[in-house]
């Protein structure tokens, strides 16, 4: 077994200490064996490439998965055992697409017709509830006559 499944163990109690120092959770308790087993590892700071049905884990060897994974390379993997199946799931860095910045403001008038309006010229139809339950609201009236 890596010497890596172990520093990811430590790692998990210290940040369930922490927590609980901190006031955020309760007071770490010990995993009992044969119940929702987990471990993760990882390639010693290389990535893992990953991609079809195969996967060759460090330390584990070849892994056959029922679905296909995409295309990619990961960072570290937790399996885990769940009644009486494995799973296994990555995680995977990927850089995100910055948004475009925009210092654009716009102007909300709340209205009566229409939900809202834009200053952009986009206008926002309402839910009209109302209009909707009106024909059950009118089953319910109840007319009273002297």
């Amino acid at each position: 077994m890596s010497s890596r499944v172990y520093q990811f163990a430590f790692r998990d109690l210290d940040t369930a200490y922490r927590r609980f120092f901190l006031g955020v959770g309760k007071f770490p308790r010990f995993k009992k064996k044969g119940k929702n087993d987990s471990f993760t590892i990882d390639a010693g700071g290389k990535l893992i490439p990953i991609g079809g049905t195969r996967i060759k884990l460090p330390f584990i060897g070849w892994v056959t998965t029922f679905e296909g994974c995409p295309q990619g390379e990961v960072k570290k993997v937790t399996i885990r055992r769940q009644a009486e199946d494995w799973y296994i799931s990555f995680a995977i860095e990927q850089e995100r697409e910055k948004p475009p910045l925009k210092n654009e403001t716009i102007g909300i008038d709340l209205g009566i017709s229409d939900w809202a309006y834009l200053s952009n010229g986009e206008v926002f139809s309402s839910l009209k509830p109302y209009k909707e339950l009106q024909k059950k609201l009118s089953r319910y009236k109840i007319e009273i006559t002297n």
